[in-house]
């Protein structure tokens, strides 16, 4: 274990720390970002959209502590080289790579099983599962020579109880939170920990439909023990926490930001998706 890894020596501050953060550019990457450069950590921020990255940089500047640095590289999770880039790019900061929070993802699928596009599965798949393995590939690497750091994937509660007509996504992170203590399981002896959060709804743009008032956001209520929706500072709390030096013996876990919403069932979208595919066919029945 290096020093930079035991608490006793580092403190809560992330002052001189280098993090990167995958899909920065909104949501809960950004918020990760922020609250990693509000407490001191240089943040390296990529995305598939330069226009959101240029906001998000100004966002994560505004808060940066302590002379933390910000910068931006466009980035495809899902090619191999561009990883390595903005990885090496994110270690190159400060000589070495302390953290890292894989946050991009997304579905292009949603809808029954039967009617399913099978492309749109596959680039879902792709996006958060082997985009989450490219990154884990090269980060890990920087980090077992380094001596030691901390990555983080932000999962779903999608991965824990199942979300009907989520289609891939719930499955991708499924998958992905596997590939986590996979990950810890062999870095452990580099000292390296992975660990995934699996927040509950959150308010992002890309939630925003479901959290208008309507029949789809009091189900996710009812669902939820502590009875609100999740904000992202809450995952980015999380976040910080396990990546930081007070997380130093955690490794290889899920960890659910929820408002306890996994300890009931997945959500109902029917109000949603029942006008576009019917009753019939959200129980499988394929049109002629």
């Amino acid at each position: 274990m290096t020093d930079r890894q035991n608490p006793s020596d580092v403190g809560p501050s992330l002052v001189g720390w280098s993090a990167l953060v995958t899909g920065g550019g909104s949501g809960i990457g950004l918020g990760c970002a922020r609250r990693l450069a509000a407490d001191g950590a240089s943040v390296t921020l990529c995305g598939r959209s330069e226009v959101r990255l240029k906001g998000a940089t100004e966002a994560v500047a505004e808060v940066a502590a302590a002379g933390a640095s910000v910068h931006a590289l466009p980035t495809d999770v899902t090619d191999e080289a561009q990883v390595r880039a903005v990885v090496d790019a994110a270690a190159g900061v400060t000589g070495r790579l302390d953290a890292v929070v894989i946050s991009a993802g997304g579905s292009e699928t949603i809808g029954p099983l039967t009617q399913t596009d099978a492309d749109a599965w596959r680039r879902t798949l792709e996006l958060n599962t082997t985009g989450a393995m490219l990154t884990i590939k090269a980060a890990g690497a920087v980090m077992a020579a380094q001596g030691g750091g901390a990555i983080v994937a932000v999962s779903s509660i999608a991965s824990a109880v199942t979300h009907r007509w989520y289609g891939a996504y719930g499955v991708s992170k499924a998958a992905l939170d596997h590939l986590c203590k996979l990950a810890a399981d062999e870095m452990g002896a580099s000292g390296v920990r992975v660990n995934s959060v699996l927040p509950g709804l959150t308010r992002t743009d890309l939630v925003e439909t479901i959290t208008q008032p309507g029949p789809a956001l009091d189900d996710y209520l009812a669902c939820t023990p502590l009875g609100r929706v999740g904000e992202v500072d809450d995952v980015a709390a999380l976040v910080r926490f396990l990546v930081g030096p007070e997380a130093t013996w955690i490794t290889g876990q899920t960890i659910a930001v929820d408002g306890g919403h996994t300890l009931r069932r997945g959500p109902d979208l029917s109000s949603l998706l029942e006008p576009v595919f019917g009753e019939d066919g959200l129980r499988g029945v394929v049109p002629d």
